[in-house]
């Protein structure tokens, strides 16, 4: 698979997941332009790893739960860039770790509101509006979650399901309004060794490994490959597709 010539943007670039589809897109052959929102030091490495394999990296502070911020955004790619072919809405709360994980029910259903939801959907309206100035065509991916198709128990999985579901219903149903020039596609990885993977109890951890047919966790770069992939123009007769990036869980 092939990116290149290619511009792409990754939000949340900075760690976990967005960096490591920022890296593979890079090594596919795309220039790449990634945002953080607190994370600085880590979107400079993720920067200079992306110039170290010999591609263009651009880095962008951008909260993208604030319309202002998406707009500005849309507007320094549109000077930075001739053109921006793939935008990537990785970018997300942290309800899990840190101090995401410290909030109350209501402030964490807040929180994944106005970052997952309205923050993909402002991300994504932007990225048409940028590819139809562009002459039309582009491809965008989102991120949802794999249970919002069979559900989880508990607080956390009840709160991402209502946030995950949205952007898959969202996703499909702007796939077909932008059709056939724009494509729109999902990702919906599993349980993957990002910062909550790495810090789960380890009775939990090979709970998951026990169920999953793969009989492991999955990595950011398992995800990162899959989005290559839509990114790419092998995937040219997708869209509003839900790819699952899970080891067979079901």
């Amino acid at each position: 698979m092939t990116l290149d010539r290619k511009v792409v943007l990754v939000t949340g670039g900075s760690s976990g997941i967005g960096k490591a589809i920022a890296l593979a897109c890079a090594g596919a052959g795309a220039d790449v332009a990634i945002t953080y929102r607190r994370n600085r030091s880590g979107g400079e490495e993720t920067a200079h790893e992306i110039r170290r394999a010999g591609r263009r990296a651009e880095l962008l502070q951008a909260d993208i739960s604030r319309e202002e911020e998406i707009a500005a955004l849309a507007a320094v790619l549109r000077e930075r860039f001739d053109r921006v072919d793939v935008w990537i809405n990785n970018a997300g709360a942290d309800v899990l770790t840190g101090e995401g994980g410290r909030l109350s029910r209501l402030e964490k259903l807040d929180l994944l509101y106005a970052v997952d939801i309205r923050g993909t959907v402002l991300a994504s309206w932007a990225a048409v509006d940028l590819m139809r100035e562009q002459g039309g065509a582009g491809v965008i991916i989102n991120m949802s979650w794999d249970h919002v198709g069979f559900g989880m128990a508990g607080e956390n999985p009840i709160l991402y399901s209502a946030a995950k579901g949205a952007v898959m219903s969202f996703s499909k149903s702007l796939a077909r309004e932008v059709a056939p020039d724009i494509r729109v596609n999902i990702l919906a990885p599993g349980f993957i060794e990002t910062a909550f993977g790495e810090g789960a109890d380890e009775r939990f951890r090979q709970k998951v490994t026990a169920m999953t047919p793969m009989r492991r966790w999955g990595t950011p770069d398992d995800v990162a490959s899959a989005a290559v992939f839509l990114a790419s123009d092998q995937s040219r007769f997708l869209t509003g597709q839900m790819l699952v990036v899970n080891g067979g869980v079901v």
